[in-house]
């Protein structure tokens, strides 16, 4: 998933109570954390291999994000956040709804993003899809803007050399990098966790040893610069703990936090009943729930993206995914 920098506080810090996430740092060493990172890697890139073999034209959206999130539960790990699989013009955030009748065309470029934690740590990974196969250039285009991001990354680099580097590969291929998404530093439970590595030479941070990041580029056919769609809402997550009237809303915040804590979730995971809208409303008034905006450029437009997480080392980075 990726961090939009237009957010409206989708990502406060998260104020846990005493047995929630930031506490929990203290009960991981650096090798727990990094063990916990790797074991999730290995499962995401099973989950994403397995999801893209399974993915074929006129196959629903729904069965495909079930397929991902049903390898991640096998696997043994935790679902990050909902799987993300954004079509052509959107770039991201799109998650089938509950009965949900979209369907894979025969042209789409299909985004599958998809993210699994251990423990609160995260590895987030996404691939593109170009079921027509006329779009080689523009997929080439964020792969291998990855790739020489990678190649790139070490302790001493600042991120502002990482977005050179994509912009580069991405633009030499006739395409424009998406300017306002990007990578992001990913903490314990904690999806964008306020560092974020640019798709074009801008940022000034510098990375450290054991720094654990997502690098996704974008590559677009358009301007390279997403709006929101507020039209559409799946994906919530806890921006914020504090107290609701109604004793429903309190019950579904406390299964939400029991089980996401503040990672992002689908509304399709909850129990579908009759009062599930006016529950997600009223937790959203009271400045606990966020959503996810959908994020798109125009009609017409394709968008493509390839994303891996790391650890920052010495010489390089460890690849997770």
């Amino acid at each position: 998933m990726t961090e939009h920098s237009h957010n409206h506080g989708h990502h406060h810090h998260h104020e846990h109570d005493e047995d929630g996430g930031e506490d929990e740092h203290e009960h991981f060493s650096e090798e727990e954390r990094i063990a916990a990172h790797v074991k999730a890697g290995k499962a995401a890139r099973t989950a994403l291999d397995y999801a893209k073999a399974n993915a074929r034209v006129g196959m629903k959206l729904i069965d495909l994000a079930k397929i991902a999130e049903d390898k991640i539960r096998e696997l043994g790990v935790g679902i990050a956040f909902p799987a993300n699989l954004s079509t052509d013009n959107e770039a991201a955030h799109y998650t089938p709804r509950f009965n949900d009748p979209r369907v894979i065309g025969e042209k789409d470029v299909l985004k599958i993003d998809i993210g699994t934690h251990v423990d609160g740590f995260i590895a987030d990974c996404a691939v593109t899809v170009d079921f027509s196969g006329e779009n080689g250039k523009l997929l080439e285009a964020s792969k291998t803007a990855l790739e020489s991001a990678l190649a790139t990354v070490k302790a001493g680099i600042n991120v502002r050399e990482i977005g050179r580097v994509i912009e580069g590969e991405i633009r030499k291929r006739g395409f424009k990098p998406v300017e306002n998404l990007s990578g992001h530093s990913l903490d314990q439970y904690v999806i964008h966790a306020g560092i974020t590595v640019p798709n074009y030479e801008s940022g000034n941070y510098v990375f450290e040893e054991g720094d654990s990041f997502a690098i996704e580029p974008f590559a677009s056919t358009g301007l390279g610069r997403i709006h929101e769609d507020h039209a559409f809402e799946e994906i919530y997550g806890v921006s914020a703990l504090g107290n609701v009237r109604s004793p429903g809303a309190r019950k579904l915040l406390e299964n939400i936090f029991l089980e996401y804590k503040s990672l992002p979730f689908a509304k399709r995971w909850l129990k579908q009943d009759a009062m599930l809208g006016f529950q997600i409303r009223e937790l959203k008034n009271a400045g606990i729930l966020d959503y996810y905006p959908l994020l798109t450029e125009a009609k017409g437009v394709l968008i493509s993206q390839h994303e891996t997480s790391i650890i920052v080392e010495k010489d390089g980075c460890k690849i997770l995914v």
